[in-house]
Order: structure tokens, then sequence, then C-alpha cells
């Protein structure tokens, strides 16, 4: 899986799954022997028999860390490429490595095949997208060291994490590896006169699919789709969930991109759909991934997939009509849980730009609002500052107002902590609440949470706040100035709970979902807590 390209998926070469075939060296051959064997397995006849005519290479072009790969050069000229069809590029695109800032590292050769339906150019122009890219041999022969400049910054209590060139130096590895890496996707192309990827067996009949249930979609988008949800199979196979963290990430971004493209040219694309598209995927390679056939793997990774689907379509739906507002991409992500990718991504398909300076600015500002007070633990109780908890922590404020007006105004928050889990109460009453006086807050705040209230913050005295009746967190001291949270029903005036609160909060309470009480119970004398979860929620997660 690779993502560092997602945003060139749709073309004829980008893929974010796709098989990798290759070799590798520890300390043995280098690149003589490397080359040498790549010409052969590509051009030989026992083996791929690709015509020498239709091939080009490039190489490091060097820079002041390392000089100009000449010897790779000069080895692919030996076997018959000519000197027109090499071509030298800088890092950005001949350099593998290193992983982190440092460690092995080294200059690479890649191998190019040409598409095009007339004879290829004589000389090779590596900017021309009919010259597709095959394989790829690394030579890790550096390693990427830090000067003393680059040691000092790293103890230095006010570094700020950037380095410098002058930071690092390149030294030469004591062994020297090889690795390579050939796309077979892309070896197909080759190998079967194709001019894209989505063209291979390995594509076609997902393709099909994805054409027969979306007709009238682009190209581009049938591609989009096929990837996105061959990928997520794959995924949810290896045991990867979806989730805002790392690999979970990744999978749950790979769906919303499928869904929210399939939802921008067909309104009724659902979780069904999905999973016929999936189901594509998983006959596809059963006979490779033996885990395919079992009834048991295919009913969890189709279960997840719509589970997930119908998680974000409620998001998107109300996503895109706020777009078409005009709402500023920080209160779609905030409190619509729109991903900033998919509004710069419909922004890009409607000639719309995106201020991302602005989105990072207020994100920034955003964060620093929920910062770690200590231990780990966020003001008023977060967990994080997740888009999962902000929603939480605004609905714990309507569980404050609902306990106010159903048990009576002696009822204080004494503290809260917040998790993506479920939101925690402490207050104060002093006895145990009846069932009918929970099911009456469950339904207060559901109440409050289905009419789509506003939710509204002003910064004032905290004076002028008390004169408002603004409710805090019993015993707290405040600073002079405090933030106020209101909710607020815009079209009658009604105020349902105002409270003095550092945030992060919702914009909207319609996004928050049902809420429900779990338990309740006694921690001290006089003092009583509510764990509270949502059973359903209206975003991706």
């Amino acid at each position: 899986i690779r993502t560092g390209d997602i945003e060139e998926v749709g073309d004829d070469t980008h893929l974010t799954f796709f098989e990798m075939l290759g070799n590798w060296s520890l300390g043995d051959y280098f690149k003589p022997e490397a080359i040498d064997w790549s010409y052969e397995f590509l051009t030989d006849k026992k083996w791929l028999g690709l015509p020498v005519e239709k091939l080009a290479i490039s190489c490091f072009a060097g820079d002041k860390d390392a000089p100009q790969d000449n010897e790779s050069a000069e080895l692919w000229q030996k076997l018959g490429i000519p000197q027109e069809r090499v071509t030298f590029l800088g890092k950005e695109d001949n350099w593998w490595g290193p992983a982190g800032q440092t460690g092995p590292c080294g200059p690479d050769t890649e191998m190019f095949y040409w598409i095009g339906s007339e004879p290829a150019p004589v000389v090779f122009d590596p900017a021309d997208k009919r010259w597709f890219e095959i394989w790829n041999d690394v030579f890790m022969q550096y390693d990427k060291q830090l000067t003393e400049s680059g040691k000092n910054k790293m103890v230095d209590k006010d570094w700020d994490g950037s380095f410098s060139t002058e930071d690092f130096i390149f030294k030469q590895l004591k062994q020297r590896n090889v690795d390579t890496g050939m796309g077979l996707e892309r070896t197909l192309v080759a190998l079967n006169g194709l001019r894209s990827v989505y063209e291979t067996d390995l594509f076609a009949p997902i393709m099909d699919k994805v054409k027969n249930i979306l007709p009238t979609i682009d190209v581009k988008s049938q591609r989009i789709i096929s990837d996105h949800i061959k990928a997520s199979v794959f995924l949810l196979s290896d045991g990867v969930e979806p989730s805002n963290k790392d690999r979970g990430y990744i999978l749950r971004r790979l769906i919303r991109r499928a869904v929210a493209r399939a939802n921008m040219k067909d309104i009724d694309f659902d979780s069904q759909k999905l999973k016929l598209i999936a189901q594509i995927v998983l006959e596809n390679y059963k006979d490779i991934y033996q885990e395919f056939k079992q009834e048991d793997k295919r009913s969890d990774i189709l279960n997840k997939l719509s589970l997930e689907t119908r998680k974000f379509r409620a998001t998107i739906e109300k996503g895109f009509k706020e777009f078409e507002k005009g709402t500023d991409p920080f209160i779609l992500f905030t409190s619509y849980g729109f991903p900033i990718e998919l509004t710069q991504e419909i922004a890009a398909e409607k000639g719309v730009e995106i201020d991302l300076g602005k989105f990072n600015k207020d994100m920034k500002k955003h964060q620093e609002l929920s910062r770690t007070a200590s231990a780990g633990q966020f003001k008023g109780g977060l967990a994080d500052n997740s888009e999962i908890i902000t929603r939480l922590h605004t609905v714990t404020h309507l569980m404050n107002a609902a306990l106010r007006q159903v048990l009576g105004e002696h009822v204080w928050q004494k503290g809260s902590n917040i998790t993506a889990e479920r939101t925690r109460f402490d207050f104060t009453h002093p006895e145990k609440m009846t069932e009918e006086q929970k099911s009456k807050v469950e339904e207060l705040v559901n109440g409050w949470i289905g009419r789509d209230l506003t939710v509204k913050k002003e910064v004032m005295p905290v004076v002028e706040a008390k004169k408002l009746n603004g409710i805090g967190v019993f015993g707290e001291k405040y600073a002079d100035t405090v933030s106020v949270y209101t909710v607020i029903d815009s079209k009658t005036g009604e105020v349902v709970s105002r409270e003095f609160c550092g945030g992060p909060h919702v914009e909207h309470t319609g996004v928050i979902g049902q809420f429900k009480i779990l338990k309740e119970e006694a921690v001290a004398a006089g003092i009583r807590h509510h764990c509270g979860y949502r059973l359903s929620r209206q975003s991706g997660f």
C-alpha cells in the first residue's frame, strides 16, 4: 500500500495497492551484476522479451552530497541502451532513503517502457507520460549521518525540530546493498501492449462492476473507486481496522475517498453497492490469496466495509450540502466531520480554491484551546481533541443542562472525563436517579440534538458572563476573561445551555448522534456520575 501519490491515482500508472516483484543483495553483488540481470530479464526471450527499442533509463544526476552516477549510465549503454535514451535526474526522482533522518541510502536507476501507439522517440523525455516506469534498482552505498551541528541541535532545548543541509554528511557504506522493485501491474501493461494499469486483468473485472453500478461516472472516478476499494479489501484482510491513527486512518481515508467520489456522481451510492464491488475483488484474487475463499473472512471484510460506509454516508451528505452553501472548510471538518482532503478534492472538481493556510491556522488555534494541562489530560477532562471527543464534549454540556432541568438547580458539575469510547460526567446529587429521571434526561438531550441547535462561542469578562447566568464547574477558579459556549435555538432564541468552557465544541448539535446513559452510580458522598455513549453517530466514525 502506498498513499504518497494518492492524488495521482486515476491516471494510467498510479495505484495505492499494487504487487511488487523484486530481488536484493546484502553485501554480495552490486551495480554491474544488478544492471546486467535487470537488462537480461527485461529483454531476453526466455524471460519478458521486451523490445530494446522501447526501453529508456534514468540515473542519479548528482549533487553536493553524492556524485553523478556515471557508472550505472555506462553499464546500461554497454548493454545496448543508446546514450540518447539515458538521462540524469535529481534526488526527487533517482535517490532512495534514508527511511528516517539518517541511515542507509543511495542512488537508483529506473527503467521505462514506451506505451505510445507510435514508435518511441529517439531521445528519452521523462516528462512524456507515455514512458512508463516499470522497474527500479536501488543502490544503497551511502550512510547519511549527523554532523556536529546536527547533533548539537538535537540536544538544544530550544530547537524547533528543523535541519539544514549542513547538519548532515554522506559517507560510503562498508557493505553495499541492492534492492529492486518491479510493479506487477505495470509489467503486465508492457507485456500485453496496454496503455493503463486499469486495463489489466487484475483491474478489468472491478472496473466493469463500477461502470455497471455507476454508468454515468467518468473514467478517472471509475479508476479511483476501483483502486481504493481494492486496497481497502486487502488492508481489512491483513487485520487493519478503520480508525484515526496510522494504518487505520489510511484505510478509513481510502474508504471515504471511494464513497465520496461515488456520491459526487450518484447520491444513492450506499454500502450495498460498495459491497458488490468488493465482492469482485475477492473473486478476482481468491485463487492467489486463499483466505479470500474462506466464507468467514469474506463476510468479515464485507461487513466492515459496509459499516464504515454507512457511518460516513451521513457525514458526506451533510458535508456536500454545507459545501454548496459555502461553509468554511474548518467548520466542515470540526462540526460535520468532513475531511479537509475531501473538501479540497470537491473544490478542485468545481474549480474552487481552498485557503489551506487559513485552515491550518484555524486548526492550530483549535488545538491550542485543548492543549494538555497535565499528565496527558486535556482541560475540561478531554482525552484528546479529536472530532469524536469534540462532539462528546458538547453532549456533556447538554447532559448538564438536562440534569439541572430534571433534578433541580442543585446539580453542579464536579468534573468530567471524555475519551473516544464514552463521556463520564460527575455531578452533585444526593440520591440515585430513577429510571424515569434517566429516561427524561436522555429524551431532553436527544431532542436538543435532533433540533440541530446552534453552538455559539463568546469571549467576555467573567463578571459579565456570570450576569448571563453562565454555568461553570463547581469550585473552579476562572480567569478575568472567559469563553462562554451557548447552545441556542437560532429560530426561537431559546437558550438550552450556557457554560464557561475552553472548548472545543461542534457548531451544530445535529452532528452529535444519539445519546444513551450507560450507567449512573455514586463516587462519593453527594456526588454521582453518569457514563454515557452515543449509540449512532452522524459522522465518519
